[in-house]
């Protein structure tokens, strides 16, 4: 009866896996690229927005990136001083000098009620922006560790211009140095494709709606028409929340990778903790802080990354052929589907090891939601957030 169950588990963890290769939107692989489109016939004027919050350690890099943009309109970048303990303001101020296109920094308000830190200080750069960029067609959302090459606002622009988008996003490149980033970079990247197969999100025809926090330029006019992101004011996943938004109001969105040079975080990665609390931050939120969808995502995450492996090892142990196969099988298939992401951040051999990477984001899933019960969700950058916030 034992064998039985477990080859019954073998045959539904292998369906699952090509169900999900051939049907689940062709997440996995990792193509949704932007690629050159003709430049539009007059370029638009843009405003950036920045939210900062004790970023001494990249916003010189970043603001600098940016101003050296070869971008041929107008643009003007506002960073907002988040209550910085470190100077961010003035290391901004500093980095601002000299660059072709126009900075300005502000200092921003206590948080409001009802608001997440990152939204409340989009909401006053936004503010600004109407006053310094009145003419402005987009606003570019972007963090304060994502730094652009030359050329990346422009590609982003002609993008929205030709397809007549409302919402353009690139999820920008992760440092995935060290023996811990070097898997579960990747692994971050190839799970956020698999929970939002990025194909569907640029479908309009589907409801599935994403974007990537660190890259997105935003209409001007949804931004006003939706009363963004007064409307999102409580989110904590605010990117997702935005492009839901956006494409329920019956606006084109469109959310792609981006190559090496073109949107980099420099937030570094190399020891486990930074990878740790930027999961563990959002997880527990993504599951609406529910016990219950909370034990099916971990049940979930168990048979999809882990039957495949323990069949594996059991079939060859006990001498169980047909677990064996099943086995050998899913963890092939699920290698296959790694595959194209371990590549892109030039990690073949990773590959193999995604059972090793769902694991480790099961736990980071769990301490998600034991650090909600304990007072201290959404925590970052010393803010926590109550339950209310979502």
């Amino acid at each position: 009866m034992g064998e039985w169950v477990l080859n019954g588990l073998g045959a539904l963890n292998l369906a699952v896996w090509i169900f999900m290769l051939l049907f689940w939107g062709q997440f996995w692989r990792a193509n949704q690229r932007l690629r050159p489109v003709s430049p539009p016939p007059a370029w638009p004027e843009i405003a950036g927005l920045i939210p900062a919050r004790d970023e001494a350690d990249s916003i010189g890099r970043v603001v600098q990136a940016h101003l050296a943009s070869a971008y041929r309109g107008k643009f003007t970048l506002i960073v907002v001083d988040d209550s910085s303990s470190d100077g961010t303001g003035d290391l901004a101020r500093a980095a601002g000098l000299g660059q072709p296109h126009s900075l300005l920094v502000v200092d921003g308000a206590p948080l409001a009620q009802g608001w997440t830190g990152k939204l409340w200080a989009q909401a006053q750069g936004l503010a600004k922006a109407r006053e310094a960029a009145p003419d402005a067609r987009y606003f570019l959302l972007c963090d304060a560790d994502i730094a652009f090459g030359p050329g990346t606002l422009g590609a982003l622009v002609a993008k929205a211009e030709a397809e007549d988008l409302a919402l353009v996003s690139r999820m920008a490149r992760r440092d995935g140095r060290g023996p811990f980033a070097s898997l579960l970079i990747p692994a971050f990247v190839f799970f956020f494709q698999k929970l939002y197969p990025f194909a569907w999100a640029n479908d309009p025809a589907r409801k599935c709606a994403a974007a990537a926090g660190g890259v997105m330029l935003i209409r001007a006019e949804a931004v006003e028409k939706l009363d963004l992101p007064a409307s999102i004011s409580g989110a904590l996943i605010d990117d997702c929340s935005l492009a839901a938004k956006v494409k329920a109001s019956g606006r084109r969105i469109w959310l792609g990778l981006s190559e090496p040079g073109a949107a980099i975080s420099l937030r570094d990665n190399r020891a486990m903790g930074s990878i740790w609390s930027m999961v563990a931050r959002t997880a527990y939120a993504q599951l609406g802080h529910s016990p219950v969808l909370l034990a099916g995502s971990l049940l979930g995450l168990c048979f999809l990354y882990l039957t495949g492996p323990i069949l594996l090892v059991s079939g060859a142990l006990h001498g169980q052929i047909p677990a064996l196969w099943f086995g050998a099988s899913a963890w092939a298939l699920m290698s296959l589907a790694f595959f194209p992401t371990a590549l892109d951040y030039r990690r073949p051999w990773i590959a193999p090891l995604l059972p090793l990477a769902g694991l480790i984001y099961g736990a980071m899933t769990f301490d998600s939601a034991r650090r909600y019960w304990q007072g201290q969700g959404g925590a970052w950058k010393g803010r926590t957030y109550p339950a209310a916030l979502s």
